[in-house]
């Protein structure tokens, strides 16, 4: 019998730009109607801010041990993912599509995940979301793979 995961004390960080500011909001929504404990870094408007602030606090929240996964959306996912793999000890995944979401955590335990708000051709994304945030981390040979990337 599946262990049940108690979605209510998993806590999720989520941070993104103007550019992926209603993206964010469907996805806090969905995580709310699945019972996450959801905490919005913000921002909090489509007014143009910059990325790498908020890419950078779902990072520390995470690295820190304040949130468990988190969640980061621009218009592209690139620069979003590349602020908050810039904290240690954390592995921000650029997904576009389910099968990326899932061997992202299978294979690289990845704790963030990067989504672009205006990327066309991939898979809808709270799809992705759930997916992601439903795939567990395979361990093994993979763990020792993630242990040489954290000594780099």
């Amino acid at each position: 019998m599946d262990k049940q995961i108690n979605k209510e004390k998993i806590k999720i960080s989520i941070g993104c730009d103007h550019a992926g500011f209603d993206v964010a909001l469907e996805i806090i929504d969905f995580l709310n109607s699945l019972g996450y404990d959801v905490d919005n870094q913000g921002c909090y408007s489509s007014e143009s801010v910059d990325y790498p602030e908020f890419g950078h606090k779902v990072g520390i929240q995470v690295a820190n041990g304040h949130a468990d996964k988190g969640i980061v959306v621009c218009g592209s996912g690139i620069g979003i993912s590349i602020a908050a793999n810039k904290v240690k000890g954390i592995r921000a995944a650029l997904c576009f599509t389910k099968e990326h979401a899932e061997m992202s955590r299978r294979h690289n335990d990845s704790n963030i995940l990067a989504l672009g708000a205006r990327m066309k051709g991939g898979d809808k994304i709270l799809d992705i979301v759930n997916i992601w945030l439903e795939t567990k981390f395979e361990g093994d040979r993979h763990q020792r793979r993630i242990e040489r990337i954290e000594m780099i």
